[in-house]
């Protein structure tokens, strides 16, 4: 890990001199000397981090050099940050004795960093003699690291062999069909089923797997999956199952549950499955005091209804199991199942090589049957195939003897070796995730976005930052430390969470090195003494004790469901913020209960990433000119409807989100289509999407590559000719387009070489219809386009979609074509296609041959339609997809092709 450290500092430090040009030469010549002993370390470092030999005086020696390159990193930093602060005066019209004064407190500035880089200097030349004592000591076994590492890469990580868990069709057949019949079979009296085993057998997989089983699917009218962290909040679980089973029943979430107490809720979950037949999953039961709140909820009824859990605990187990025999002990792999497992991770399915089959035999032997460290284990031994040494190495470290849960420390053992053979951009990456509380959903951007802003990725030429953290993911994702949770309908990952078990032990390594230290109620006494990450979670406290116990070197701050009595006001916000974290790259206050924008945030010049999102904040200042740094300005479900003139100056912007999706009536079927036309994660509730006014000078955002979503300016089209200057855009969203604004829009779009996906909504006119979208000057559109969104009256379907093979999403809302519009959209790559209100013909007629790759399908009409699809069309659907989907909204007829009925 302090390979990692050392590694991005040097190009922090590299960065630092090719800008600052007005620098000292001393202060040049010091930094240089720093820049040369650190690379000498680097490689030194890279043994230390992956070598356990449990040398007291080696692990000391690394955390001087963590704590120096911290040291370090604070005092360029701190010196920016006096710098920006300079910069700035009470009025953005600087006085000429201001720009005087500005000077002189730069050139202390300049003074003080030269007389810390002194002291910095000695410490790495203490640091140096320490380094060449153990390079002479390990000189042997620098040499093999180096290969070691020089292979550590992936050639391929396709997202597409990602998908697929290895657990789910390895040696859980039986066991699946097992489960299933104990839920379909016996009386009509309820029954509690529980799973039971440690952590890393595999339990949730398992329980998935007999949730999604078509045959328990229609057995049970309503279903709902729950899962339960240690810090869970009973209400919050008990909306959650309300609205799963209103989404199960087609029916409207009754409203104003969001105030409703423990008791009221429940009484609703009990009048939505009395007279039911239901399933739920209580994933991950920790306590039995769980169990007994979450067994009120539910009834117990006559119906066949049924109720399974997973635990670590198998008291929790035994005890809710109402009936003998209920109990289902899961247990390790067989050996067979083990290394059917092993092989397709270590060798993508192939079989094991002959030279290596002794030593995957022992290494297996070590992993006791635990599918979590056999996935772990294999995919770190996948980078290392043609290397019988460093199999090796892995095989002598597992066989290393230790006493208590065997089971548990050799799961642990596992991981941490499995941790200390990423290459170095990964570790800090993977550490990061510890951030986020027990079984979070995280999202896909939002961890790539805080992984740039937090210098995490390296600049590779020819791509992107978003593209090279990409990578980093799909690398973690291959590895099994990170679980993909769900993917969008083109295959990308949409979500992802952490294995419970892993987290805890990624948890403990990140607080060791003071990376990520988080602060709930449960440790709310421990804060951290140097940590430079903080996450507090589920905090109920004072402010001004938080206030009081922050780190001065703080990087980060993340808020993760904050309090009422935390963030009782803009005024404890305020006092919350300040100078004392002066350094903070990031400050995430997602959820907070925020009604006016801080001002105190515009004064953390060092400001990467800013998420506001779902606060109620209405307006941002014109100091928000003053965050010169910023990279992530997330805004969506704020009360922002006009951007100030003042952000165009935030130059280094490259992610702008800014929406929100006002409430509609929940009952209506085009509800129900956007649902699937936005996030699944809304709730239902949410429809009308309404973007911010854009200021002038929005062509200045050149670094920009999300924009979502802004308002055409209503009578001119200057807003929607600058965006033409946006050349590096890869997301656009804009609302509130007219006709008249077609010619320079087309104009505009052409111009984004780099566009991955459009989303256009026209105006709506006095009488609620919507404005035509003019879009038919496109005669070369984005060659790389793959999604595209249209809400809006269209007169025809642009030739320039209907040609673009590309093309895997296309959503067409409200477009009311006079033509049938299925054979001119019948593209090759389309894997999704949702029709709303688009063509009102009577008859649609999908041919043989047609939508080769469609996997969804939604169609819905304002008038009855009959639908045929014909032998041969739409060949990767399923019969079960078709009842779903197509049937749900067509007030007509639907013929299938007779395929779907051979199963």
């Amino acid at each position: 890990m302090a390979e990692s450290v050392v590694s991005f500092l040097l190009i922090e430090l590299a960065q630092f001199l090719k800008e600052e040009v007005n620098l000292q030469r001393g202060v040049k010549g010091d930094i240089e000397y720093v820049i040369g002993e650190l690379e000498k370390m680097r490689a030194f470092l890279r043994v230390a981090d992956a070598k356990e030999e449990g040398d007291p005086a080696l692990n000391a020696w690394v955390k001087q050099v963590r704590d120096v390159a911290d040291d370090i990193e604070d005092i360029l930093d701190e010196f920016l940050f006096r710098l920006a602060a300079n910069s700035y005066g009470d009025h953005p019209h600087s006085s000429t004795l201001h720009k005087i004064g500005s000077a002189a407190k730069n050139w202390k500035a300049r003074r003080l960093i030269a007389s810390e880089l002194q002291g910095i200097k000695s410490r790495v030349r203490t640091m140096s003699e320490g380094h060449q004592r153990y390079q002479h000591k390990w000189k042997y076994f620098e040499q093999d690291s180096s290969l070691s590492m020089e292979n550590n890469k992936l050639n391929d990580f396709r997202v597409d062999a990602l998908l697929l868990e290895e657990s789910q069709v390895v040696g859980i057949s039986g066991p699946t069909r097992h489960l299933i019949d104990c839920l379909l079979e016996g009386d009509s009296g309820f029954r509690v089923l529980s799973i039971a085993g440690m952590g890393g057998l595999g339990k949730t997989t398992l329980a998935k797997k007999v949730y999604e089983d078509d045959a328990v699917k229609s057995k049970f009218k309503l279903r709902a999956w729950v899962t339960i962290s240690r810090s869970y909040k009973l209400q919050e679980i008990l909306r959650d199952i309300i609205q799963q089973l209103c989404a199960e029943g087609k029916q409207p979430v009754p409203r104003g549950i969001d105030s409703m107490d423990s008791h009221q809720l429940r009484v609703r979950i009990h009048d939505l499955l009395q007279n039911e037949r239901y399933m739920i999953v209580f994933d991950n039961v920790w306590e039995i005091d769980d169990w007994n709140q979450l067994k009120l909820s539910i009834p117990s009824n006559n119906f066949a209804s049924r109720v399974m859990l997973t635990t670590r605990n198998f008291h929790v187990a035994s005890t809710s199991s109402i009936n003998p025999g209920m109990v289902y002990n899961l247990n390790p792999l067989s050996l067979t199942d083990s290394w059917t497992l092993f092989c397709k991770k270590a060798f993508q399915g192939n079989s094991c090589p002959l030279h290596l089959k002794e030593i995957s035999e022992q290494i297996l032997e070590r992993c006791e049957g635990l599918p979590l460290a056999i996935i772990a284990v294999g995919g770190m031994l996948a980078t290392k195939v043609g290397r019988i040494e460093e199999w090796a190495r892995v095989q002598h470290s597992l066989n290393v003897k230790t006493e208590g849960n065997q089971q548990l420390l050799t799961m642990k053992k596992i991981i941490s070796l499995s941790f200390n053979d990423l290459p170095y951009y990964l570790k800090s990456c993977f550490l990061y995730t510890s951030i986020f509380p027990e079984d979070y959903l995280i999202e896909r951007m939002r961890l790539i976005r805080l992984w740039i802003c937090e210098g995490f990725v390296e600049v590779k030429e020819g791509r992107t930052l978003e593209e090279v953290a990409e990578g980093y993911l799909n690398e973690l994702l291959s590895r099994s430390f990170i679980q993909i949770a769900e993917t969008t309908s083109d295959g990308r990952v949409k979500w992802c969470r952490m294995h419970d078990l892993l987290r805890e032990i990624i948890v403990s390594k990140s607080r060791e090195q003071n990376f990520v230290e988080i602060i709930s109620n449960q440790n709310a006494d421990r804060w951290p003494e140097r940590s430079r990450r903080l996450s507090i979670i589920h905090h109920v406290g004072n402010i001004y004790e938080i206030k009081s116990k922050l780190l001065p070197r703080l990087r980060s701050l993340l808020l993760f469901e904050a309090d009422d009595t935390l963030l009782s006001s803009n005024l404890a916000m305020s006092k919350l913020l300040g100078e004392e974290l002066m350094l903070l790259n990031v400050l995430d206050l997602r959820g907070a209960p925020l009604q006016i924008f801080p001002e105190q945030i515009t004064t953390l010049f060092l400001l990467r990433y800013l998420s506001l999102r779902n606060t109620e904040i209405s307006k941002l200042p014109t100091s928000i000119r003053k965050l010169q740094n910023l990279e992530t300005l997330d805004l969506k479900q704020t009360h922002i409807i006009e951007l100030p003139v003042e952000i165009v100056k935030l130059q280094k912007l490259r992610h702008l989100l800014v929406c929100r999706y006002e409430k509609v009536d929940s009952t209506s079927d085009s509800v129900h289509v956007l649902k699937l036309v936005f996030p699944k994660k809304l709730v239902a509730e949410y429809f009308s999407l309404t973007g911010s006014k854009a200021p002038a000078g929005f062509g200045n955002f050149l670094s920009l590559q999300k924009l979502c979503y802004i308002a055409a300016n209503e009578g001119n089209d200057d807003l929607i000719i600058e965006l033409g200057k946006l050349t590096q855009l890869r997301k656009l969203g804009i609302v509130n387009l007219r006709r008249q604004h077609g010619s320079a829009l087309c104009d505009s779009i052409q111009k984004m070489r780099h566009l991955c996906s459009l989303s256009l909504q026209s105006a709506l006119n006095e009488d609620g219809s919507y404005e035509t979208l003019d879009l038919k000057d496109i005669s070369s559109p984005p060659p790389v386009l793959q999604r595209l969104y249209l809400i809006g009256k269209l007169e025809k379907i642009p030739s320039w979609v209907s040609s673009n093979e590309n093309l895997m999403v296309l959503r067409l809302m409200y477009s009311q074509l006079e033509e049938d519009p299925f054979e001119t959209l019948a593209l090759p790559n389309l894997v999704d296609l949702v029709l709303c209100n688009a063509f009102d013909g009577l008859e649609v007629h999908i041919k043989h041959g047609w939508f080769a790759r469609l996997k969804y399908f939604w169609y819905n009409g304002t008038k009855y339609t009959n639908v045929k699809i014909g032998e041969g069309a739409l060949p990767t659907f399923q019969y079960s997809t078709y009842m779903d989907i197509v049937s749900r909204f067509i007030g007509g007829t639907v013929q299938f092709p007779s395929r779907l009925f051979s199963r």
